[in-house]
């Protein structure tokens, strides 16, 4: 699956230069996986409550390309890449205007919070719905 979140950029993203603040990019990067989470599987309120299942991150990188400004309108393009037993890696792409200003990755566990925080195996049902 792949997925499109839109944001723009608010004046409180950016820093005394008029630029994005770079934890930005990583804020971004989280509702993007949560906003891919809810569409392809359920709202992830849902499943954290519901399911009591949860996504916590592992590892995360971003590399700028170029800056984004205040009010820039911005699309951030989300796909998962790899999926292991209890881990899965999703990719994301920022574009302004069609054109690629950074790009990332997230590595998430799926745990289980029903007895604690515990790493579980990857349901194929959700394995089905996130893969590309």
């Amino acid at each position: 699956m792949k997925n499109t979140y839109q944001l723009k950029v608010a004046f409180g993203d950016t820093d005394a230069a008029g630029i994005v603040f770079y934890p930005n990019f990583y804020k971004w990067m989280d509702q993007a996986t949560h906003d891919f989470i809810g569409k392809a599987i359920m709202p992830f309120s849902k499943l954290m409550e519901e399911e009591k299942i949860t996504a916590p991150l592992l590892e995360a990188f971003c590399q700028f390309k170029s800056p984004l400004r205040f009010e820039d309108q911005v699309e951030v393009h989300s796909e998962v890449s790899e999926i292991k037993n209890k881990v899965f890696r999703i990719e994301h792409t920022f574009k302004k205007n069609s054109e690629t200003v950074a790009s990332g990755y997230e590595v998430r566990a799926w745990v289980s919070m029903a007895e604690g925080f515990k790493a579980v195996p990857i349901p194929d049902e959700v394995r089905d719905k996130i893969k590309s």
